[in-house]
């Protein structure tokens, strides 16, 4: 291992934070660094070193100029030849050292660092969240939050170490140097002092509340933009490209409108400073000379006076600048903290275990869920599933199929009654082990644009490829791979899918599907209409394979085309939230009920828009 990588290691930058992030700022802060704060100090320590560098460049051109007007130009290399060795040797070796010291701990140490500790926290957080944080937000605004606040906080670190650690030291001695040469001069110093805290505590606030208007509408744009191009094939469908311009450009309207806020009280910020920045020379160096003309000071702690002087007057603008751009920061941190650091409303039980591998009976004990409304949802569910029974599911649109499956899955926690896999309530056990044993493919099929294969194996990752290929082929989905190839020339099962899948068809989504959820190899598994996008020559060949891939498993089936579940074990008809008809495909149609119309009237194999209504 390089020197440059143990010091670049110093910081664990995937270190897992402890706790929940806090939801207020300074808290907050202190999570997103926990477990960098020693080095960080570090950093700030040697940035110290560095800014008082300036302060001892001064004192050196003081003392030069002294000794030289006390000697004459015959003597002066000879009677002062270990000053100048001294002064050679801070400019060429100890103020060059100083400096990189300082570089490499905020460009090698806590640079690469923060930003990755504070990125991993917050993703690894959201990823909790319930799926209702997802369905209530941009998709694309919460990855911009992600992304801001983050550097937004790594930002107000390295700015605090590279200019307030640096500035303040070399302001304490530049006090310090004053006070010795007159008291007087480093009391107008303190005066000057005074006068610049007051203007960055006036302005400070208020950029602060700009900023964080600014970043929100920044992200409007960001999630509003994603949000089109994600459903790019809609809108060109809908020839909606005219209308989809009009709303972006309103929510830039929205960010300019506050970028120009922004930018006002920026500029007035600067122009105050700036004139700070301009009386601090004349009231140093002019001090300074009234004391040299009594007799008081040298012309040596003039020069330094002046360059002291001229050296804070240029580092307050800087320092203005830096701490726009921290307060900047501290607003776009506060911004993303409203969003992303909100209580996880779907939570793991404090003593919730690992649920075992199971046999896969599920039982529903008077379950009711209702979104938290007063109606939708499910109403008094009992139902048992024995393992390895094969359980139909049927209804209209809206009956309460899909409800059963997220309860299941815990998607959403139960309002009334509870849900049990083998005896486990689904709420005292991880959720992560949970959906290890069940396996589920839906209608609406989800791809990540990645290859091929990483989509086929994120149903058992350390599945070998003779095992993804058996997948692909029991799904009909290895002849259309290998023949696949990409816009980067990658082929067969290296061709990505591009984002969501939208380079394959609905079929071929399903069958990749269907080969992911094949190689996981649950013991409960769940279909949600999941051949409804298959041709009948395809699924044809799927259903045997289907067939077999069920054998000993425990299968929920939800299917309009009710064909597909003719051959379940048991049939269950749900309508209203409530289950109305159970038993067997003969046993239902024999009935004469809601079943049999389905049946009866369906066209196509699948239940129609009249029952539907009804």
């Amino acid at each position: 291992m390089t020197l440059v990588a143990r010091i670049g290691g110093l910081i664990e930058a995937f270190r897992p934070a402890e706790g929940p992030p806090p939801q207020n700022l300074g808290a907050f802060f202190r999570w997103c660094l926990s477990g960098s704060w020693p080095m960080l100090w570090l950093a700030g320590a040697l940035s110290a070193i560095a800014g008082a560098m300036e302060v001892v460049s001064a004192l050196f051109l003081g003392w030069v100029i002294d000794a030289a007007l006390a000697s004459g130009a015959e003597v002066f290399f000879s009677e002062h030849l270990w000053l100048l060795v001294g002064f050679v040797g801070f400019y060429l070796i100890l103020r060059p050292l100083a400096f990189a010291a300082s570089a490499a701990s905020n460009s090698i140490i806590v640079g690469p660092n923060v930003l990755p500790l504070v990125l991993s926290r917050l993703h690894r957080w959201t990823l909790g969240q319930a799926v209702t944080f997802f369905d209530n937000d941009f998709a694309g605004r919460i990855a911009q939050k992600q992304m801001q606040a983050a550097r937004a906080v790594t930002d107000v670190a390295t700015e605090v170490i590279n200019t307030v650690a640096f500035a303040l030291a070399s302001v304490i001695g530049s006090v310090v140097f004053l006070v010795a040469v007159d008291y007087r001069v480093a009391l107008a110093l303190a005066v000057w002092l005074v006068a610049y805290v007051f203007t960055i505590r006036y302005f400070m606030p208020r950029v602060r509340v700009n900023s964080a208007a600014r970043a929100s509408a920044r992200a409007m744009v960001t999630g509003q933009v994603v949000d089109t191009i994600t459903n790019i094939k809609t809108v060109k469908l809908f020839a909606h490209a005219a209308f989809e311009d009009r709303v972006a450009l309103k929510a830039m309207q929205v960010f300019r409108d506050r970028s120009l806020e922004f930018g006002q009280i920026s500029t007035l910020f600067r122009f105050a400073l700036m004139t700070l920045a301009g009386a601090l020379p004349l009231m140093l160096i002019g001090g300074t000379l009234i004391l040299w003309g009594q007799g008081m000071a040298t012309a040596g702690a003039i020069a330094a006076a002046g360059a002291i002087s001229m050296r804070i007057a240029q580092m307050s603008g800087w320092v203005s600048f830096t701490l726009m751009s921290i307060y900047t920061s501290v607003g776009e941190v506060e911004d993303g903290m409203r969003t992303l650091s909100i209580p996880h409303t779907l939570a793991d039980a404090p003593d919730a275990v690992e649920l075992p591998r199971v046999k896969g009976e599920v039982t529903f004990q008077d379950v009711s869920f209702a979104y938290g409304r007063k109606r939708g949802g499910v109403e008094h569910i009992n139902l048992t599933i024995k393992a390895g029974e094969k359980l139909g599911i049927v209804g209209a649109s809206g009956a309460g199929k899909s409800t059963l499956v997220s309860l299941l899955l815990r998607l959403y926690d139960t309002e009334k009654g509870a849900v049990l896999i083998d005896g486990w309530d689904v709420r005292k056990v991880t959720q992560e082990s949970l959906r290890r044993q069940i396996g589920m493919v839906t209608q609406e099929t989800a791809m990540f644009n990645r290859s091929a294969r990483d989509n086929i194996k994120y149903g058992r990752p350390d599945a070998d490829e003779a095992e993804v290929i058996d997948a692909t082929r029991a799904a009909e989905a290895h002849e259309f791979i290998e023949h696949m190839i990409d816009h980067n020339d990658r082929k067969g099962y290296d061709a990505y899918l591009g984002e969501r899948g939208v380079k394959l068809s609905g079929g071929q989504r399903q069958r990749i599907a269907l080969a992911r959820t094949f190689l996981k190899d649950a013991p409960i598994l769940v279909l949600d209409e999941a051949t409804s996008a298959l041709d009948s020559e395809v699924e044809a060949a799927i259903q045997s394979t289907l067939a077999k891939v069920m054998e000993g498993k425990t299968v929920l089936a939800i299917a309009h085309r009710l064909s597909t579940i003719a051959e379940m074990d048991r049939i269950v008809v749900l309508d209203n939230g409530r289950i109305v008809e159970e038993g067997s495909h003969d046993a239902l149609l024999a009935l004469d009920g809601l079943y049999a119309r389905y049946w009866n009237r369906q066209s196509g194999g699948f239940i129609g828009s009249e029952e539907a209504a009804e």
